[in-house]
């Protein structure tokens, strides 16, 4: 093996060992053990038992929920590790029996991508959540979401743990959620150069009516975050992110760095640029816009 060579699989070594420890988003230690008897060992199938423990809010009608005020508090809950402990409050099963939809958290793709990357970092297989821009919810449209990735010896797999076979249909899709192709989902860094290279308009990325490049620099934060193994809320803000207000030059030189070293897939960039520059790490406390206040990111 050549100098090269060593580098090259130390380097993978490292990934695979970095993505496959808990964060402090997706630790189950605390867990109690019978919550994961009967777990499958294959990553799709693993990645799938979420379906059975989670609804997506804006897609509960399709279930036949209508959710109250109190049960829609649920999509506040940060750690994966609440996030069982919630399930099993309201149905003590083993995670491996699919809940009927009135028993099942109540979240959004956020949960279903950090919740499936627990069940897979315990597992043994190295994974980690995705923020970025899905084109199958609206056409001609870049929409906020978020997925999961694990790694194989071919290199990452993109998976979306939220669309089960309801979604899917309703969608009309025509490809497999479970190995996303490469031109239907772009993480938060490759939307980012597309809208700064001027290949797309900012304007076709967001959710609701918060559409833009703003709202592309604000993602692009949290999906380094989450290649740091911090899986935030959608709506959690700090540092550098504004709210329907473009970056200034200074802050969209950083972006464009952040987004450069996201695109080499080298996790000693990943962590470098993350851990170099104060304002883009998590902060203890975060600014959640959704219910307009600051609150501690583990409570």
């Amino acid at each position: 093996m050549t100098s090269t060579e060593k580098l090259s699989y130390g380097a993978a070594a490292e990934k695979t060992a970095f993505y496959r420890a808990p964060g402090i988003m997706t630790d189950l230690a605390g867990c109690p053990a019978v919550a994961f008897g009967g777990l499958p060992g294959d990553p799709v199938e693993l990645c799938r038992v979420v379906q059975g423990l989670l609804v997506h809010e804006m897609w509960a009608s399709s279930y036949g929920l209508d959710l109250s005020d109190e049960r829609r508090q649920q999509v506040r809950i940060r750690p994966a590790a609440a996030m069982v402990q919630a399930i099993l409050g309201m149905d003590p099963r083993p995670l491996s029996e699919p809940r009927p939809a009135d028993r099942r958290l109540v979240g959004n793709c956020r949960h279903f991508a950090t919740l499936s990357t627990a069940l897979l970092r315990r597992a043994g297989i190295p994974a980690r959540a995705r923020c970025g821009f899905a084109g199958y919810f609206e056409p001609g449209k870049m929409v906020d979401h978020w997925v999961t990735e694990y790694r194989t010896r071919d290199g990452w797999v993109r998976i979306d743990a939220q669309i089960d076979e309801v979604q899917q249909r309703a969608l009309g899709l025509v490809f497999d959620p479970s190995d996303l192709p490469a031109d239907v989902y772009l993480p938060a860094g490759e939307a980012w150069t597309r809208c700064r290279s001027g290949q797309d308009s900012p304007d076709r990325y967001g959710i609701f009516d918060m559409w833009g490049l703003w709202f592309v620099s604000s993602n692009l934060i949290r999906d380094l975050a989450a290649l740091n193994k911090m899986e935030l809320l959608p709506w959690d803000s700090w540092g550098p992110m504004t709210f329907r207000q473009d970056p200034g030059p200074q802050g969209a030189t950083l972006l464009d760095r952040v987004a450069s070293k996201i695109d080499t897939d080298d996790l000693t960039q990943i962590r470098g640029i993350y851990q170099s520059e104060e304002c883009l790490a998590v902060p203890d406390t975060v600014f959640d816009g959704r219910f307009g206040e600051t609150c501690p990111i583990v409570s």
